[in-house]
Parts: structure tokens; C-alpha cells; sequence
């Protein structure tokens, strides 16, 4: 007999399926009922998503997977295919591999322009979209006050360029270790009071095992990327989730996501990082939890 304090664990399925230029993505498939997509940021990874996993698997089918050239979705084929064209094409033969018409999306980050950009190239494929601590166009400009991001990015790729081993070992020597983790928690990437120290650290560890040139490649796109003109033919339900103490993409982003998308929810999240999935899961889950309910009984 099992008590309502007993953990009942929920199957995880595993599976590649091969994009449409051959480079395998790795995905997990937990729980059933409506399926329910996370996609994380940029150099980030599956951990991220831990919190909503266990509670929605419950009740969804939640299905993660690696974007192209992260963790398990390498080698990428041809490094010419970082762009968001190739991503949205992804998740498109994700959705067909699991033989799934529609889903909710929900991404983090760099998850929210990837589905903008899907949802401008596959709009039959959403049943809803909810944006945490998103973007639609590069938010980076300004960092901190201060014009420096993008040169900074320019002047690394240029280095790396000529010197690949030199910065590889930079790269992994700076991302592997405390001190990073700790300046990626009080750069506004997590609360540092509430998020698990070993999740910091997980994604550390992610970042650096990342391929530099992929990193390149993707950063690229997100400087580049504005899709502003997509807010505003949006049909589907969204819900855009903000932390107040997100540094790296201020409220002012996704307000302005909220304010051009029709009958759009929003909702601030006091003292939330970038990361609120890991600074206020319970909070989180319970509001995501609220528009999907609500939306199911439209």
C-alpha cells in the first residue's frame, strides 16, 4: 500500500533522434497527460528544469532535451546550423519523433527567443508558451549600465580564433571552480540566499564542457536576434514570468513581451535572479501550474 508521504518515482524515458541536417539530439520524456516542453538558456543544461520535472511529471508528460551542441546533442554536423532556423527545425522533428501534434512550451533565457523563432516558423505546433526571465531582442546591450558585452565577446572569439587550445583551457579553468560560482550567483544569474549551491556548481560544470565554438555560435544569434515584429502575432496563451532581481534580463524585457502580446499574463517575481526556477521553484510551479489549468478548461 503506498501512504500520500511515500515518493512514488516517475519513469524516465531516454532517446536521440537525428535533426534534419544528421546532428542527434538527446531527449528525456517523464510522466503522461498533455505534453508539456522545457527548454533551457544557453550553456545551460536539463538540472535546470529539476524542480519543475518532479512536480509536473505528476501530472504532464514533460519532455527536456539537449539544444543542439549541448551535452549529449554532439557533434553538430555543420557549425553554419547555430541558427534559430535550425533550432525551430529541432524541436519540430522532436514533436514528430514522439508523435505529438502540439505542446506547451516553456523556455528559459535563451529558450524564450528560440521559441519566438519557432513559433514564427511552426505556429501549428503550440497549444501555449511561458517565458521565464526572457527576451525578444538582445538584452545584453547595456549590461550593467555599460556598452561592453559584445566587444568583450567579439575580442574573446577573435582570440579563440587564433588561439583554440590556450582559450579552451581558460575556458574550462575559469567556468570549473568556486569562484565562478560564486560570480555567476552575485552577477544576477541566481539568488545565492535560496538557490542550492549544488545546482550553481552543476551548472558551472555544464558551461565549462560546452565547445567553445558552439558557445560562439549561439552567442552570436543572441546578439543578433530581434523578434519584436513576432510578439504581436502571437495567438496562442502566454504567460511571461519575471524575477525583480534579474540584472541579466531586466523586467523591463519582459514587460515589454507582455505589453505587445495579446491577453498575454505576467507575473513579478519579488527577489527572483535570472534563474527563478531555482530561486522560488514552489512559487513557480504553483503559477505555472495555475495558467495551464486555466487554459485547459478554455
Amino acid at each position: 500500500m503506498t501512504t500520500n508521504s511515500e515518493f512514488i518515482e516517475i519513469e524516465k524515458k531516454t532517446g536521440y533522434f537525428k535533426a534534419i541536417d544528421g546532428t542527434p539530439i538527446y531527449y528525456e520524456v517523464r510522466g503522461q497527460g498533455e505534453p508539456l516542453v522545457f527548454i533551457y538558456g544557453i550553456a545551460c543544461l536539463m538540472n535546470h528544469w529539476h524542480n519543475q520535472v518532479e512536480y509536473f511529471s505528476k501530472t504532464h508528460q514533460v519532455i527536456l532535451f539537449d539544444i543542439r551542441g549541448h551535452h549529449k546533442s554532439v557533434p553538430v554536423n555543420n557549425v553554419n546550423n547555430f541558427t534559430f532556423e535550425h533550432l525551430a527545425f529541432d524541436v519540430k522533428s522532436l514533436l514528430k519523433h514522439l508523435n505529438l501534434e502540439k505542446a506547451h512550451f516553456v523556455g528559459h533565457s535563451f529558450g524564450v527567443p528560440y521559441l519566438l523563432k519557432t513559433y514564427e516558423q511552426f505556429p501549428e505546433l503550440f497549444k501555449s508558451m511561458t517565458f521565464v526571465n526572457g527576451f525578444a531582442r538582445n538584452p545584453l546591450k547595456k549590461l550593467y549600465g555599460f556598452e561592453f558585452a559584445e566587444p568583450l565577446f567579439n575580442f574573446i572569439r577573435t582570440q579563440h580564433q587564433k588561439y583554440p587550445d590556450l582559450w579552451n583551457n581558460l575556458w574550462r579553468g575559469l567556468m570549473d571552480n568556486p569562484v565562478a560560482f560564486q560570480l555567476a550567483a552575485l552577477g544576477g544569474g541566481f539568488n545565492i540566499k535560496l538557490t542550492q549551491f549544488k545546482d550553481i556548481e552543476m551548472y558551472g560544470r555544464g558551461v565549462s564542457r560546452l565547445e567553445l565554438p558552439y558557445f560562439f555560435e549561439l552567442f552570436d544569434q543572441l546578439l543578433k536576434f530581434d523578434g519584436t515584429s513576432i510578439l504581436s502575432k502571437i495567438e496562442v496563451p502566454t504567460f511571461i514570468i519575471a524575477g525583480d532581481r534579474d540584472i541579466l534580463t531586466p523586467t523591463s524585457f519582459q514587460r515589454e513581451m507582455h505589453e505587445t502580446i495579446s491577453d498575454s499574463e505576467f507575473v513579478l517575481i519579488p527577489y527572483g535572479s535570472h534563474c527563478c526556477q531555482l530561486d522560488f521553484p514552489d512559487y513557480l510551479n504553483l503559477k505555472l501550474a495555475e495558467f495551464l489549468k486555466k487554459i485547459s478548461s478554455k
